[in-house]
């Protein structure tokens, strides 16, 4: 199967499923890596592991629809079955959505529904949780919303900090993300409403 990794920062998931891939946990080969930001550093990542980069910057097309489209044409191409957002910071338009139904994966570093948007690690230490996590799900037209794949969860010591706790999360998504993606890989997930069941 093949599979797109859309990236905008440091790539540490990326990474993950990179070596999931060469070690052979995951029978897919990652034909694309997506980037919306030149910077990032996942691109240097993708370049060591010898895979085809896409760099794409929103400023150049007109509306969000339009640069979906023009990534969507690259996945075709590729015959991309399986979309993964690994730290990809854009919203993705209701066409990309359509078009890759219940075939677009995320992982977001809390439980959802609890501590949506960009600043999950953050939020939850301010809100005073005892306990957060990480969540591997399906993407729909809502943000943070889909369907929940896997999830982990992360206690939260009185002396831990962002970068402490972001380090702790961030472990449980490098196991879980990969085990997501071999789950659909296998065809072993099944998304019945807001339900996803594994065979």
């Amino acid at each position: 199967m093949n599979i797109a990794v859309f990236c905008s920062g440091s790539g540490t998931n990326l990474q993950a499923i990179i070596d999931s891939c060469k070690s052979g946990y995951i029978s897919a080969d990652i034909v694309l890596v997506v980037s919306d930001n030149k910077d990032a550093f996942a691109l240097v990542r993708a370049k060591a592991a010898g895979l085809t980069p896409l760099v794409l910057d929103p400023k150049d097309f007109g509306s969000r629809e339009e640069f979906d489209k023009e990534i969507i044409k690259h996945l075709k191409k590729n015959k991309v079955e399986l979309v993964v957002l690994a730290g990809y910071m854009r919203l993705l338009s209701g066409h990309f959505i359509k078009e890759y139904r219940n075939r677009i994966m995320n992982v977001h570093p809390a439980l959802l529904p609890a501590f949506r948007g960009t600043h999950g690690i953050k939020d939850a230490l301010e809100y005073g949780v005892k306990v957060t996590g990480a969540t591997v799900h399906f993407v729909d037209e809502k943000l943070d919303n889909g369907p929940v794949i896997l999830q982990k969860a992360v206690e939260i010591k009185d002396d831990d900090t962002e970068e402490s706790l972001l380090e702790k999360v961030h472990r449980e998504e490098h196991k879980i993300f990969p085990e997501a993606i071999r789950l659909f890989v296998e065809g072993r997930l099944k998304v019945e409403g807001r339900r996803v069941k594994i065979t």
